[in-house]
């Protein structure tokens, strides 16, 4: 397993992480099978967030399957993510929230302290000041050691930063070789004849790089926002045949070689795997193990169906 050390933050964190999204559907022995999996292949970090499941029900079971690991809570890295209220159907960063929230997923984790919290998705309606507090309130507490955002741009961090004293220090975002806006406009800048041009997201990447922001890609293998995996999938033949000969020369599988893609970049960047397989787990972690080639990249890039100007 790759390991990086999170800037103003968690030392020696693995490159994958295992996200516990589809946790719920899970026996306590499959789920711990799962978490004691990807911890053998090296994963100590597991995401979590408040809307996983009713109620919380992914970090319920996370935590009713943890101890049959034989794991102690200080083997791993435990980060959740607050603001999605789907009950209310809205975003929600206001203080009382925050806070019921962090105490809601500790109890519901039976855990102690979160490694890390991210603020999930923009509350367009937030205030700063209450979202400082509110981060305040929980580091002096020790229920959260780090802080993040999650899906936002450079210019909403900005605000964000100039009342919170507590240094940023994720930003989880999609990203995938078919979902790769992330990088696709620096290319095309100024290129009137492609969508790829359009700058979406502020210039996202440079921007938590300057700022040493570590970025969490997630759904790295799916394409659309929720339209499920690109590997072997029909509707991507040329990305396919490339994923098939680079994971071929390196003995690996395609989402191996397609998470290796994401963990090339030299931002340094964590993946977040979703799958409850352990098989699929063992496989996709070895994507930690695999280093592309500056043209092996590119040439993936270009087969999942960017060109260059």
């Amino acid at each position: 397993m790759k390991y990086i050390d999170i800037a103003n933050g968690p030392g020696k964190v693995s490159a994958v992480i295992q996200g516990c999204m589809r946790m719920p559907d899970l026996s306590a022995e499959e789920a711990a099978k799962v978490i004691r999996t990807a911890y053998d292949c090296g994963v100590n970090f597991y995401d979590h967030a408040t809307c996983y499941g009713q109620d919380g029900a992914a970090e319920s079971k996370f935590a009713e399957a943890f101890p049959l690991t034989g794991l102690k809570r200080e083997d791993i890295y435990i980060q959740s993510k607050c603001g999605i209220c789907v009950d209310r159907n809205e975003f929600d960063w206001t203080k009382e929230n925050i806070l019921s929230s962090v105490d809601d997923s500790l109890r519901r984790l039976k855990v102690e302290y979160l490694d890390t919290l991210l603020l999930h998705r923009p509350d367009v309606l937030y205030d700063p000041e209450e979202v400082a507090e509110a981060f305040d309130i929980l580091e002096e507490s020790g229920k959260v050691r780090y802080f993040g955002v999650s899906n936002l741009v450079p210019m909403q961090i900005e605000l964000l930063k100039k009342y919170v004293k507590q240094p940023l220090v994720i930003n989880q975002v999609q990203l995938s070789l078919e979902q790769s806006q992330l990088i696709d406009q620096a290319l095309y800048m100024n290129n009137k004849t492609t969508e790829f041009s359009i700058n979406r997201d502020g210039n996202a990447l440079d921007y938590c790089r300057l700022k040493d922001m570590t970025i969490q890609a997630w759904s790295p293998l799916q394409f659309g926002m929720f339209g499920g995996s690109f590997i072997d999938n029909p509707d991507f033949p040329e990305l396919n045949k490339t994923l098939g000969e680079l994971a071929d020369r390196e003995h690996a599988s395609k989402a191996a070689i397609a998470i290796a893609w994401i963990l090339r970049h030299p931002a340094k960047m964590q993946a977040i795997i979703g799958s409850m397989n352990p098989d699929h787990i063992k496989d996709v972690c070895k994507a930690a193990d695999i280093t592309l080639s500056h043209h092996d990249w590119y040439e993936l890039y270009l087969s999942a169906g960017k060109f260059l100007p």
